[in-house]
Formats: structure tokens, sequence, C-alpha cells
């Protein structure tokens, strides 16, 4: 079994995907793919943010002719409660199926919140803040707000595996 996922720049989308995927499928090869994103760096809005997992996983799935297509993309979204972020996780296969989820979803500070409202990218910012240019895969924002006790694979992996609850059902599977 092969499977793609839209991502050949972000090791930490990478490494969930690989790592729940090894548990779910053993003998399947995750191929990372450079896919193009539809959405801005930092999408605003649920409904972006979910355009762009699912283009990442289409365009994945059929770049590589893989079994399935995985794609990962990080937005905030504002309601009444606050500005929230959320890595939404889409995984298509090529007969059409679809599974989609929404990891960890937690509440920004206010004042990271304005910064990626005005189109900043969170990952910019925990970079900054933590004067070290990688922090974002490393840690994520979750790590840096939490204090290191959830990282960025980890909410990941929560997501991903998630997503691919329609091809783990026994009498959903074909793939």
């Amino acid at each position: 079994m092969k499977i793609a996922i839209g991502s050949t720049t972000s090791e930490s989308k990478i490494r969930a995907t690989e790592s729940v995927c090894a548990r779910a499928f053993p003998h399947a090869t995750v191929i990372p793919v450079p896919v193009m994103s539809v959405v801005p760096a930092q999408p605003t809005n649920d409904t972006e943010t979910i355009r762009g997992a699912f283009h990442r996983a289409r365009e994945a799935q059929r770049l590589a002719d893989a079994d399935l297509g995985v794609g990962i993309e990080g937005g905030v979204h504002q309601d009444r409660w606050g500005v929230w972020m959320c890595a939404w996780v889409a995984a298509v296969d090529r007969n059409g199926r679809e599974g989609l989820s929404c990891g960890v979803r937690f509440r920004l500070p206010e004042w990271m919140a304005s910064r990626a409202l005005q189109g900043e990218e969170l990952g910019t910012i925990v970079d900054t803040l933590l004067g070290h240019g990688n922090a974002h895969e490393e840690f994520g924002a979750i790590g840096f707000l939490t204090r290191g006790l959830l990282d960025r694979q980890a909410a990941l992996e929560q997501a991903v595996a998630a997503a691919l609850i329609p091809f783990l059902s026994e009498r959903d599977a074909d793939v």
C-alpha cells in the first residue's frame, strides 16, 4: 500500500503520518509529495483550512498514484468565544472515499490571536518567541503554549488517526 502525504517541508506532519500509518497499515509506505497550497499561509477560518487539507490530500494521492492521500492544514477560526487553532486532516482514496478530522482545538491567547488573524503564521510567531528557526516544527504553538505538555507531532497524530476512520472500518475498508 502506498500512502502519499501532501507535504515535503513539514517534518512534524510527515512524522505524524508515518507514525500513525505504521500502526494502522504496517506494510504501507508513506511518501512525502510536494503540493502547492491553495489557501493563504495562515488560513483564518475552518472552511478555508478544510479546503486546503482536502486539496493537499487529493493532489498527493493523484501525483503519487497512491492508494491513499493525506493532507494536513493548520489554521485559525474565530467565534464568539475567541480565536481557535486547529489542524485539519483529510484523507482520500482513489475511489473517492474521504476522511476528515480536526485535531486538538485550542483557544489562542489574545496577543497571538490578533497576529494570526492579520495573516502572520503561528509557526513564525513561535520561532520568533523562542529564537529558534525550527521551533514551530519541534513544539508548535501547542507545545509553546502548554510548556511542552503536548507537542505538535502528538497533536497531529491524533488528527491523522481520526481522519483514517473510514479506511479502518472493516465494513468500509477496501484500500
